[in-house]
């Protein structure tokens, strides 16, 4: 008789079951979504730090923007501070020439004095455009920081430490002085 095979025996090892087919494709599959989703895993976190370095860089410009704005604006003020400071003893020297040629026209109004007089207002008026401010302390409690005591004396009627006469009015620029007042300090 032929062979002839029961149930009994166990199949042939080459012979796969329908089990053991799907079960290799499986794997496989499994295997390559793991793999896939490492990959978009590692993906994600390059992405996420390219965002944080581009929000640093972005934040670091924003930082950088408004220290150039600031440091501009440092700059202009001093700039204006500078031509200030060249420009206040050719103003002291107008409004020396204008006491001096009053006095001596004490009657009538010359016609260089009023000439000198305009240019005096008009420079003084430039210097307010540009944010500068002049100051004259009479009367105010003598402030070192504003204030240039040139002599102390005792004034009657003044309360010690006031400012009683100003030689030379001070300047300021957004409230920095430029140049102090000199002043004479009440003893």
């Amino acid at each position: 008789m032929g062979e002839h095979r029961t149930e009994e025996q166990p199949l042939d090892e080459n012979v796969s079951t329908e089990a053991g087919v799907d079960e290799a494709p499986a794997a496989e599959a499994a295997d390559a979504v793991e793999l896939d989703l490492e990959q978009l895993q590692a993906k994600a976190a390059e992405r996420d730090e390219y965002l944080a370095l581009a929000q640093r860089t972005q934040a670091d410009f924003e930082n950088f923007r408004k220290r150039a704005a600031r440091d501009a604006q440092i700059a202009l003020e001093r700039g204006t501070a500078k031509v200030v400071k060249e420009l206040l003893p050719a103003l002291d020297n107008l409004e020396r020439a204008l006491a001096a040629a009053e006095a001596q026209e004490a009657d009538s109004e010359h016609h260089l004095t009023a000439g000198i007089r305009l240019v005096q207002k008009d420079l003084a008026g430039a210097l307010e455009r540009v944010g500068i401010e002049a100051f004259s302390p009479k009367g105010e409690p003598f402030d070192p920081n504003h204030h240039e005591a040139m002599v102390s004396q005792p004034v009657e009627g003044a309360e010690s430490g006031t400012v009683v006469e100003v030689y030379q009015q001070g300047y300021r620029l957004n409230g920095t002085v430029i140049r102090p007042a000199r002043v004479v300090v009440a003893a």
